[in-house]
Protein backbone atom coordinates (compact mmCIF):
# COMPACT_ATOMS: atom_id res chain seq x y z
CA UNK A 1 0.00 0.00 0.00
CA UNK A 2 1.30 3.46 -0.90
CA UNK A 3 1.88 6.03 1.90
CA UNK A 4 1.87 9.02 -0.46
CA UNK A 5 -0.52 11.80 0.35
CA UNK A 6 -3.48 12.07 -1.94
CA UNK A 7 -6.67 14.05 -1.98
CA UNK A 8 -9.75 12.29 -0.74
CA UNK A 9 -12.34 11.26 -3.26
CA UNK A 10 -15.06 13.75 -4.12
CA UNK A 11 -17.94 13.78 -1.72
CA UNK A 12 -15.81 12.79 1.30
CA UNK A 13 -17.09 14.55 4.43
CA UNK A 14 -14.91 17.22 6.06
CA UNK A 15 -13.03 15.62 8.92
CA UNK A 16 -12.14 17.69 12.01
CA UNK A 17 -8.47 17.54 10.98
CA UNK A 18 -9.19 18.95 7.50
CA UNK A 19 -11.40 21.69 9.00
CA UNK A 20 -8.62 22.73 11.41
CA UNK A 21 -6.05 22.76 8.62
CA UNK A 22 -8.30 24.91 6.44
CA UNK A 23 -9.05 27.28 9.34
CA UNK A 24 -5.34 27.66 10.25
CA UNK A 25 -4.37 28.21 6.60
CA UNK A 26 -7.05 30.88 6.18
CA UNK A 27 -6.01 32.59 9.45
CA UNK A 28 -2.34 32.66 8.41
CA UNK A 29 -3.26 34.05 4.98
CA UNK A 30 -5.47 36.79 6.46
CA UNK A 31 -2.81 37.71 9.06
CA UNK A 32 -0.21 37.98 6.30
CA UNK A 33 -2.45 40.25 4.23
CA UNK A 34 -3.23 42.43 7.27
CA UNK A 35 0.46 42.71 8.15
CA UNK A 36 1.35 43.67 4.58
CA UNK A 37 -1.30 46.41 4.57
CA UNK A 38 -0.17 47.79 7.93
CA UNK A 39 3.48 47.87 6.88
CA UNK A 40 2.62 49.59 3.61
CA UNK A 41 0.54 52.25 5.40
CA UNK A 42 3.32 52.76 7.95
CA UNK A 43 5.93 53.14 5.22
CA UNK A 44 3.77 55.67 3.34
CA UNK A 45 3.44 57.81 6.48
CA UNK A 46 7.12 57.86 7.39
CA UNK A 47 8.54 61.29 6.84
CA UNK A 48 12.25 61.55 6.14
CA UNK A 49 14.31 64.56 5.33
CA UNK A 50 17.50 65.01 3.40
CA UNK A 51 20.55 66.81 4.71
CA UNK A 52 22.26 69.54 2.68
CA UNK A 53 25.08 67.06 1.95
CA UNK A 54 22.59 64.59 0.47
CA UNK A 55 21.14 67.40 -1.65
CA UNK A 56 24.66 68.27 -2.85
CA UNK A 57 25.16 64.60 -3.76
CA UNK A 58 22.08 64.77 -6.01
CA UNK A 59 19.66 62.69 -3.93
CA UNK A 60 16.94 65.33 -4.32
CA UNK A 61 17.06 65.41 -8.14
CA UNK A 62 13.85 64.44 -9.89
CA UNK A 63 11.64 64.84 -6.83
CA UNK A 64 8.64 67.16 -6.93
CA UNK A 65 8.77 67.87 -3.21
CA UNK A 66 11.62 67.43 -0.74
CA UNK A 67 12.22 67.95 2.95
CA UNK A 68 15.60 69.28 3.92
CA UNK A 69 16.75 69.39 7.51
CA UNK A 70 19.71 71.08 9.09
CA UNK A 71 20.78 73.94 11.31
CA UNK A 72 19.80 77.51 10.49
CA UNK A 73 23.11 79.16 9.65
CA UNK A 74 24.01 82.06 11.94
CA UNK A 75 23.53 85.45 10.27
CA UNK A 76 21.59 84.03 7.34
CA UNK A 77 18.03 85.11 8.20
CA UNK A 78 16.77 87.98 6.01
CA UNK A 79 13.19 89.13 6.43
CA UNK A 80 10.98 91.08 4.03
CA UNK A 81 13.52 92.14 1.41
CA UNK A 82 11.79 94.23 -1.26
CA UNK A 83 8.38 95.82 -1.76
CA UNK A 84 5.45 93.48 -1.15
CA UNK A 85 7.65 90.86 0.46
CA UNK A 86 6.60 91.43 4.07
CA UNK A 87 6.20 87.72 4.83
CA UNK A 88 9.17 86.52 2.78
CA UNK A 89 12.06 85.07 4.75
CA UNK A 90 15.37 83.89 3.35
CA UNK A 91 17.77 81.74 5.33
CA UNK A 92 20.35 79.01 4.87
CA UNK A 93 20.18 75.44 6.17
CA UNK A 94 23.53 73.78 6.83
CA UNK A 95 24.96 70.53 8.09
CA UNK A 96 28.41 72.13 8.37
CA UNK A 97 29.69 70.42 5.20
CA UNK A 98 27.14 71.91 2.76
CA UNK A 99 24.42 74.56 2.67
CA UNK A 100 21.05 74.99 0.99
CA UNK A 101 19.52 78.46 0.61
CA UNK A 102 15.81 78.60 1.45
CA UNK A 103 13.12 81.13 0.62
CA UNK A 104 9.81 80.92 2.50
CA UNK A 105 6.73 83.08 2.34
CA UNK A 106 4.66 82.87 5.51
CA UNK A 107 4.81 82.99 9.28
CA UNK A 108 7.69 81.07 10.84
CA UNK A 109 7.27 78.93 13.96
CA UNK A 110 8.13 80.56 17.30
CA UNK A 111 11.04 78.17 17.86
CA UNK A 112 12.70 79.15 14.57
CA UNK A 113 16.02 80.84 15.41
CA UNK A 114 19.58 80.93 14.11
CA UNK A 115 21.78 78.07 15.24
CA UNK A 116 18.86 75.69 15.89
CA UNK A 117 17.50 72.85 13.81
CA UNK A 118 14.80 73.30 11.19
CA UNK A 119 13.18 71.25 8.45
CA UNK A 120 11.89 72.96 5.31
CA UNK A 121 9.62 71.31 2.76
CA UNK A 122 9.20 72.51 -0.79
CA UNK A 123 10.76 72.23 -4.22
CA UNK A 124 14.27 72.94 -5.43
CA UNK A 125 14.51 75.55 -8.18
CA UNK A 126 17.05 75.53 -11.01
CA UNK A 127 19.62 77.40 -8.88
CA UNK A 128 19.46 74.83 -6.06
CA UNK A 129 17.44 77.08 -3.77
CA UNK A 130 14.59 75.49 -1.83
CA UNK A 131 11.30 77.31 -2.36
CA UNK A 132 9.64 76.19 0.86
CA UNK A 133 5.94 75.71 1.39
CA UNK A 134 6.38 74.72 5.04
CA UNK A 135 9.04 75.29 7.70
CA UNK A 136 9.20 73.29 10.91
CA UNK A 137 11.42 74.22 13.84
CA UNK A 138 13.09 71.43 15.75
CA UNK A 139 13.74 71.72 19.45
CA UNK A 140 16.22 69.87 21.59
CA UNK A 141 15.32 67.26 24.17
CA UNK A 142 15.41 69.91 26.91
CA UNK A 143 12.41 71.79 25.54
CA UNK A 144 10.31 73.72 28.02
CA UNK A 145 7.05 75.35 26.98
CA UNK A 146 7.10 79.16 26.90
CA UNK A 147 6.07 80.70 30.23
CA UNK A 148 7.03 77.64 32.27
CA UNK A 149 9.86 78.25 34.70
CA UNK A 150 12.28 75.53 35.68
CA UNK A 151 12.75 75.23 39.41
CA UNK A 152 15.75 73.37 40.75
CA UNK A 153 14.81 70.26 42.71
CA UNK A 154 14.39 70.76 46.46
CA UNK A 155 13.64 74.49 46.33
Amino acid sequence: MSTALHSPPAGTPWTPRRKRLLFISAAVLLAGIALALVLRAFNDNLVFFLTPTQVAQGQAKGKDSVRIGGMVQAGSIQRGVGVGHDLEVRFVLTDVAHTVPVVYRGVLPDLFVEGKGAVAQGRLDAQGQLVASEVLAKHDENYVAPGVELHPAGK
